[in-house]
């Protein structure tokens, strides 16, 4: 097991008085960094900083941060699931380090792309067929992997195809969320 012990520190953040959400710390005594590209690598969503041996990931919601000696996050109900989802994060970090023979390492920087970029190339029908009040929404829930472009009726027809194309090309390259 990497990571066998850690301080946890749970709080609702300063900047929040009152807030009814909660972050939490992992503080850990072994640096994670040789992990960092593995998860980069299998985290969908991922978001790798190797100068800053930092990777960030959305997972429900919740910010969640990976540095050399902690893990953090943010946005979490209450204090009890704030436990529960280190706990899950840092098992994720073991099983990860387990199976890193099996896995090739990204040191790739990935970013997501802006959602007006690709709000520009959607169909702009505001349809709802893809189950979303508006396409700007659908655009933001695709720049983040809550969407897939085929959840957009409308990119299958024809006179989208070149957009669609494009869309392909900022999806493929982009970290999708987990």
């Amino acid at each position: 097991m990497f990571i066998e012990t850690y301080d946890l520190d749970v709080f609702t953040p300063p900047c929040e008085p009152g807030a009814e959400r909660y972050s939490a710390i992992a503080r850990l005594t072994v640096d994670i960094t040789a992990v960092l590209p593995y998860l980069n690598a299998t985290l969908r969503g991922a978001i790798y900083h190797q100068a800053a041996n930092a990777l960030t990931w959305k997972k429900s919601g919740h910010n969640i941060a990976f540095h050399a000696f902690e893990i953090a996050t943010s946005n979490v109900v209450d204090r009890d699931a704030a436990i529960k989802e280190l706990d899950g994060l840092v098992q994720l970090v073991n099983r990860t380090w387990e199976r890193r023979q099996e896995l090739t390492p990204s040191y790739q920087k990935r970013q997501r792309p802006a959602p007006m970029a690709v709000y520009q190339l959607l169909p702009k029908t505001n349809c709802k067929l893809c189950g979303e009040e508006t396409c700007y929404i659908f655009a933001l829930k695709l720049s983040v992997s809550q969407r897939q472009l085929a959840d957009c009726p409308p990119l299958l027809e024809p006179e989208y195809i070149d957009k669609r194309r494009r869309l392909e090309e900022i999806v493929i390259n982009m970290p999708a969320i987990g």
